[in-house]
Protein backbone atom coordinates (compact mmCIF):
# COMPACT_ATOMS: atom_id res chain seq x y z
CA UNK A 1 0.00 0.00 0.00
CA UNK A 2 1.13 3.52 -0.73
CA UNK A 3 0.66 6.11 1.98
CA UNK A 4 -1.06 9.37 1.23
CA UNK A 5 0.43 12.71 2.07
CA UNK A 6 -1.21 15.40 4.04
CA UNK A 7 -1.45 19.10 3.33
CA UNK A 8 0.94 19.98 6.13
CA UNK A 9 3.88 17.95 4.85
CA UNK A 10 3.93 14.30 5.74
CA UNK A 11 4.87 11.43 3.61
CA UNK A 12 5.95 12.33 0.13
CA UNK A 13 3.65 14.79 -1.57
CA UNK A 14 0.90 12.37 -2.50
CA UNK A 15 -1.83 14.75 -1.38
CA UNK A 16 -5.27 13.21 -1.14
CA UNK A 17 -7.48 12.07 1.68
CA UNK A 18 -6.81 13.10 5.23
CA UNK A 19 -6.07 10.41 7.76
CA UNK A 20 -6.37 12.92 10.60
CA UNK A 21 -9.49 13.77 12.55
CA UNK A 22 -11.23 11.88 15.28
CA UNK A 23 -9.99 8.34 15.82
CA UNK A 24 -12.88 5.98 16.57
CA UNK A 25 -12.83 2.94 18.82
CA UNK A 26 -13.17 0.84 15.65
CA UNK A 27 -9.94 2.39 14.33
CA UNK A 28 -8.15 1.60 17.58
CA UNK A 29 -9.41 -1.98 17.82
CA UNK A 30 -8.56 -2.60 14.17
CA UNK A 31 -4.98 -1.44 14.78
CA UNK A 32 -4.64 -3.56 17.94
CA UNK A 33 -6.01 -6.69 16.27
CA UNK A 34 -3.86 -6.26 13.17
CA UNK A 35 -0.67 -5.86 15.19
CA UNK A 36 -1.76 -8.75 17.43
CA UNK A 37 -2.21 -10.89 14.30
CA UNK A 38 1.39 -10.24 13.27
CA UNK A 39 2.77 -10.78 16.78
CA UNK A 40 0.88 -14.09 17.18
CA UNK A 41 2.19 -15.36 13.84
CA UNK A 42 5.79 -14.52 14.66
CA UNK A 43 5.49 -16.08 18.10
CA UNK A 44 4.14 -19.26 16.48
CA UNK A 45 6.98 -19.29 13.93
CA UNK A 46 9.54 -18.95 16.73
CA UNK A 47 7.96 -21.77 18.75
CA UNK A 48 7.74 -24.09 15.73
CA UNK A 49 11.33 -23.33 14.68
CA UNK A 50 12.57 -24.18 18.17
CA UNK A 51 10.39 -27.30 18.57
CA UNK A 52 11.43 -28.62 15.15
CA UNK A 53 14.94 -29.04 16.51
CA UNK A 54 13.70 -31.83 18.79
CA UNK A 55 11.50 -34.91 18.42
CA UNK A 56 8.22 -34.90 16.52
CA UNK A 57 5.32 -33.41 18.45
CA UNK A 58 1.64 -33.80 17.43
CA UNK A 59 0.93 -30.05 17.30
CA UNK A 60 3.87 -29.05 15.12
CA UNK A 61 2.27 -29.86 11.77
CA UNK A 62 -1.08 -28.22 12.60
CA UNK A 63 0.55 -25.09 13.98
CA UNK A 64 2.63 -24.71 10.82
CA UNK A 65 -0.50 -25.12 8.69
CA UNK A 66 -2.25 -22.41 10.74
CA UNK A 67 0.67 -20.00 10.27
CA UNK A 68 0.66 -20.62 6.52
CA UNK A 69 -3.11 -20.12 6.32
CA UNK A 70 -2.98 -16.82 8.21
CA UNK A 71 -0.12 -15.67 6.01
CA UNK A 72 -2.08 -16.47 2.84
CA UNK A 73 -5.18 -14.63 4.10
CA UNK A 74 -3.05 -11.64 5.06
CA UNK A 75 -1.31 -11.48 1.70
CA UNK A 76 -4.59 -11.77 -0.21
CA UNK A 77 -5.82 -8.67 1.61
CA UNK A 78 -2.45 -6.95 1.21
CA UNK A 79 -2.14 -7.64 -2.50
CA UNK A 80 -5.72 -6.65 -3.33
CA UNK A 81 -4.94 -3.25 -1.81
CA UNK A 82 -2.08 -2.81 -4.28
CA UNK A 83 -4.28 -3.99 -7.15
CA UNK A 84 -6.94 -1.44 -6.23
CA UNK A 85 -4.34 1.32 -5.98
CA UNK A 86 -2.85 0.45 -9.36
CA UNK A 87 -6.32 0.37 -10.90
CA UNK A 88 -7.16 3.75 -9.40
CA UNK A 89 -3.90 5.16 -10.78
CA UNK A 90 -4.76 3.88 -14.28
CA UNK A 91 -8.08 5.76 -14.12
CA UNK A 92 -6.63 8.81 -12.33
CA UNK A 93 -2.88 9.07 -13.06
CA UNK A 94 -2.57 12.65 -11.77
CA UNK A 95 -4.65 12.21 -8.63
CA UNK A 96 -3.37 11.49 -5.12
CA UNK A 97 -2.95 7.82 -4.19
CA UNK A 98 -6.17 6.23 -2.99
CA UNK A 99 -6.60 3.92 -0.03
CA UNK A 100 -9.48 1.64 0.90
CA UNK A 101 -11.59 2.73 3.89
CA UNK A 102 -10.47 -0.21 6.05
CA UNK A 103 -6.79 0.52 5.41
CA UNK A 104 -7.33 4.17 6.35
CA UNK A 105 -9.19 3.09 9.48
CA UNK A 106 -6.39 0.82 10.72
CA UNK A 107 -3.76 3.44 9.80
CA UNK A 108 -5.62 6.07 11.86
CA UNK A 109 -5.60 3.70 14.82
CA UNK A 110 -1.88 3.03 14.45
CA UNK A 111 -1.19 6.74 14.01
CA UNK A 112 -2.13 7.31 17.65
CA UNK A 113 1.43 6.28 18.52
CA UNK A 114 2.48 9.80 17.49
CA UNK A 115 -0.33 12.07 16.22
CA UNK A 116 2.23 14.74 15.23
CA UNK A 117 3.42 12.51 12.36
CA UNK A 118 0.39 11.95 10.06
CA UNK A 119 2.13 9.40 7.81
CA UNK A 120 3.44 7.22 10.63
CA UNK A 121 0.27 5.15 11.03
CA UNK A 122 0.21 4.23 7.35
CA UNK A 123 3.89 3.26 7.37
CA UNK A 124 3.34 1.04 10.41
CA UNK A 125 0.40 -0.56 8.60
CA UNK A 126 2.63 -1.34 5.60
CA UNK A 127 5.33 -2.73 7.83
CA UNK A 128 2.90 -4.96 9.72
CA UNK A 129 1.29 -6.29 6.53
CA UNK A 130 4.65 -7.22 5.04
CA UNK A 131 5.76 -9.03 8.18
CA UNK A 132 2.53 -11.05 8.23
CA UNK A 133 3.37 -12.15 4.69
CA UNK A 134 6.95 -12.98 5.68
CA UNK A 135 5.75 -15.09 8.63
CA UNK A 136 3.52 -17.09 6.27
CA UNK A 137 6.48 -17.87 4.02
CA UNK A 138 8.52 -18.93 7.05
CA UNK A 139 5.65 -21.27 7.94
CA UNK A 140 6.21 -23.12 4.65
CA UNK A 141 9.95 -23.32 5.35
CA UNK A 142 9.25 -24.81 8.78
CA UNK A 143 6.58 -27.32 7.73
CA UNK A 144 8.93 -28.77 5.09
CA UNK A 145 11.89 -28.94 7.46
CA UNK A 146 11.42 -32.60 8.43
CA UNK A 147 10.76 -33.89 4.93
CA UNK A 148 13.49 -35.92 3.26
CA UNK A 149 14.81 -34.98 -0.13
CA UNK A 150 14.89 -31.65 -1.97
CA UNK A 151 11.36 -30.21 -2.03
CA UNK A 152 10.39 -27.58 -4.58
CA UNK A 153 7.98 -26.04 -2.09
CA UNK A 154 10.82 -25.41 0.35
CA UNK A 155 12.99 -23.97 -2.42
CA UNK A 156 10.28 -21.50 -3.49
CA UNK A 157 9.47 -20.57 0.11
CA UNK A 158 13.12 -19.81 0.86
CA UNK A 159 13.24 -17.65 -2.27
CA UNK A 160 10.18 -15.79 -1.00
CA UNK A 161 11.71 -15.32 2.45
CA UNK A 162 14.79 -13.69 0.94
CA UNK A 163 12.80 -11.41 -1.32
CA UNK A 164 10.20 -10.48 1.28
CA UNK A 165 12.94 -10.02 3.87
CA UNK A 166 14.59 -7.39 1.66
CA UNK A 167 11.20 -5.77 1.04
CA UNK A 168 10.59 -5.80 4.79
CA UNK A 169 13.87 -3.96 5.38
CA UNK A 170 12.65 -1.30 2.93
CA UNK A 171 9.52 -0.82 5.03
CA UNK A 172 11.54 -0.68 8.25
CA UNK A 173 13.63 2.13 6.74
CA UNK A 174 10.52 3.98 5.54
CA UNK A 175 8.85 3.69 8.95
CA UNK A 176 11.93 4.71 10.93
CA UNK A 177 12.56 7.74 8.71
CA UNK A 178 9.07 9.06 9.43
CA UNK A 179 9.22 8.11 13.12
CA UNK A 180 12.53 9.96 13.50
CA UNK A 181 11.09 13.15 12.05
CA UNK A 182 11.94 13.14 8.33
CA UNK A 183 9.71 15.43 6.27
CA UNK A 184 8.92 12.49 4.00
CA UNK A 185 9.54 8.74 4.06
CA UNK A 186 13.04 7.84 2.90
CA UNK A 187 13.62 4.56 1.09
CA UNK A 188 14.05 2.94 -2.30
CA UNK A 189 10.35 3.37 -3.09
CA UNK A 190 10.70 7.14 -2.64
CA UNK A 191 14.15 7.23 -4.30
CA UNK A 192 15.51 8.21 -0.90
CA UNK A 193 13.52 11.44 -0.89
CA UNK A 194 14.97 12.69 -4.19
CA UNK A 195 11.62 12.76 -6.02
CA UNK A 196 9.60 15.86 -5.26
CA UNK A 197 6.05 15.39 -3.94
CA UNK A 198 3.46 15.14 -6.69
CA UNK A 199 2.23 12.81 -9.45
CA UNK A 200 5.74 11.54 -10.27
CA UNK A 201 6.30 10.31 -6.72
CA UNK A 202 2.81 8.82 -6.54
CA UNK A 203 3.35 6.96 -9.82
CA UNK A 204 6.75 5.62 -8.84
CA UNK A 205 5.67 4.46 -5.41
CA UNK A 206 2.36 2.93 -6.51
CA UNK A 207 3.97 0.80 -9.20
CA UNK A 208 7.13 -0.02 -7.26
CA UNK A 209 5.12 -1.60 -4.45
CA UNK A 210 2.64 -3.20 -6.86
CA UNK A 211 5.40 -4.98 -8.81
CA UNK A 212 7.21 -6.04 -5.62
CA UNK A 213 4.04 -7.57 -4.21
CA UNK A 214 3.06 -9.13 -7.55
CA UNK A 215 6.38 -11.01 -7.64
CA UNK A 216 6.15 -11.94 -3.96
CA UNK A 217 2.59 -13.23 -4.35
CA UNK A 218 3.58 -15.29 -7.41
CA UNK A 219 6.41 -16.89 -5.40
CA UNK A 220 3.97 -17.68 -2.57
CA UNK A 221 1.53 -19.23 -5.06
CA UNK A 222 4.30 -21.44 -6.50
CA UNK A 223 5.37 -22.54 -3.01
CA UNK A 224 1.78 -23.44 -2.11
CA UNK A 225 1.29 -25.32 -5.37
CA UNK A 226 4.33 -27.51 -4.79
CA UNK A 227 3.47 -27.89 -1.11
CA UNK A 228 0.15 -29.42 -2.15
CA UNK A 229 1.86 -31.77 -4.61
CA UNK A 230 4.48 -32.79 -2.03
CA UNK A 231 2.08 -33.06 0.93
CA UNK A 232 2.69 -36.80 1.40
CA UNK A 233 6.45 -36.31 1.77
CA UNK A 234 5.81 -33.44 4.18
CA UNK A 235 3.31 -35.40 6.29
CA UNK A 236 5.60 -38.44 6.42
CA UNK A 237 8.12 -36.30 8.23
CA UNK A 238 5.61 -35.88 11.07
CA UNK A 239 4.82 -39.58 11.60
CA UNK A 240 4.66 -40.46 15.32
CA UNK A 241 8.00 -41.72 16.53
CA UNK A 242 6.61 -44.95 18.12
CA UNK A 243 5.32 -46.03 14.71
CA UNK A 244 8.71 -45.32 13.18
CA UNK A 245 10.37 -47.26 16.01
CA UNK A 246 8.11 -50.27 15.42
CA UNK A 247 8.99 -50.21 11.72
CA UNK A 248 12.68 -50.11 12.60
CA UNK A 249 12.27 -53.14 14.90
CA UNK A 250 10.71 -55.13 12.05
CA UNK A 251 13.39 -54.18 9.55
CA UNK A 252 16.28 -54.31 12.00
CA UNK A 253 15.49 -56.72 14.90
CA UNK A 254 17.29 -56.25 18.17
CA UNK A 255 20.19 -58.68 18.92
CA UNK A 256 18.18 -60.38 21.70
CA UNK A 257 15.27 -60.97 19.35
CA UNK A 258 17.61 -62.50 16.75
CA UNK A 259 19.15 -64.76 19.42
CA UNK A 260 15.75 -65.96 20.68
CA UNK A 261 14.61 -66.73 17.14
CA UNK A 262 17.77 -68.75 16.42
CA UNK A 263 17.36 -70.72 19.66
CA UNK A 264 13.74 -71.59 18.81
CA UNK A 265 14.76 -72.74 15.33
CA UNK A 266 17.46 -75.00 16.83
CA UNK A 267 14.95 -76.56 19.23
CA UNK A 268 12.53 -77.31 16.39
CA UNK A 269 15.30 -78.89 14.32
CA UNK A 270 16.36 -81.06 17.28
CA UNK A 271 12.80 -82.21 17.82
CA UNK A 272 12.51 -83.20 14.13
CA UNK A 273 15.73 -85.24 14.28
CA UNK A 274 14.51 -87.11 17.37
CA UNK A 275 11.26 -88.07 15.62
CA UNK A 276 13.20 -89.31 12.59
CA UNK A 277 15.39 -91.54 14.80
CA UNK A 278 12.36 -92.99 16.56
CA UNK A 279 10.66 -93.77 13.27
CA UNK A 280 13.74 -95.58 11.93
CA UNK A 281 14.08 -97.74 15.01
Amino acid sequence: MVPMDHPHGGHGGHGGHEMGGVVSSLDSWGAVLFIGWAVAMWAAVAVVAYANRGPVRPWLFKTSVAVIGLGVVGQIGHFQEHVVQAGYWVANPYSPAWMTPWANSIARGMGQIDPTKPALGMEILHLTGNFIFLAGLLGIVQITRRATGALKSRKWAKMGVWMQGIHGIEHIVLTLSVALGASRAIGLSTWFGAIDPGPALVTYRVWWHFVANLIGTAILAAALFYLWKEKKAVKDGYLPEPAAADEDRVLFPAPDAVSDSAEQSAQVAEHVRERELVSRS
